[in-house]
């Protein structure tokens, strides 16, 4: 069963382009991931301090794995720092095609 996630981060306006950097840094390891079908990285039309990530996985198991790769761990060490709230996970399971 594919699972969708849709992840909003939101930069402290002074940490915006380290964490910029940081999640760009996280696109192609992440795509290169078995179990990853897409892992698109968008900032807000609006508002460049909003980072969002859409992403497809073939398994809640693939899902756990990528959370588990040692690219995210330079991200997540930083998370606290960089931020200016806790990211907003959204996780939604396909119901229709």
């Amino acid at each position: 069963m594919t699972v969708t996630v849709i992840g909003t981060i939101v930069a402290r306006p002074e940490m915006r382009d380290e964490l910029y950097r940081l999640l760009v840094e996280q696109v192609a390891p992440t795509r290169a991931e078995p179990g990853c079908l897409n892992y698109d990285f968008h900032v807000d039309a609006d508002d460049p301090c909003i980072f969002v990530f859409y992403e497809n996985w073939r398994s809640e198991a693939d899902l756990y794995d990528h959370m588990g790769m040692p690219h995210i761990e330079p991200l997540i060490s930083q998370l606290e720092r960089l931020a200016a709230k806790p990211i907003d996970v959204r996780r939604l399971i396909r119901v229709a095609v």
